[in-house]
């Protein structure tokens, strides 16, 4: 049965709060979840980060989510959305 948009929303922000939350402890970061946009860039002018905080953010999400971030996909890391899209198509397959 399809999942209705509420419930992809709800399931969206069920990933997307946590790893908010971590990566701003995880990173130092000073935002709160709220202040972050899930479409913002993570690496480079958006959050700023660099390669090695790069690795920090697939730990991150890997911890969180359990699902493993493999080697030389750099577009998962592209913004929270990206990552979100990632989880959810590793968790349906």
């Amino acid at each position: 049965m399809a999942k209705s948009n509420q419930e992809r929303i709800e399931e969206r922000a069920a990933i997307l709060k946590p790893l908010k939350e971590e990566l701003i402890r995880r990173l130092t970061l000073d935002y709160k979840p709220e202040d972050i946009h899930e479409d913002v860039s993570l690496l480079g002018a958006g959050l700023g980060l660099d390669s090695l905080d790069a690795l920090e953010v697939v730990m991150c999400i890997e911890a969180v989510t359990g699902v493993k971030v493999p080697d030389g996909r750099p577009e998962i890391l592209r913004s929270l959305n990206s990552i979100v899209d990632f989880v959810l198509e590793k968790r349906g397959a």
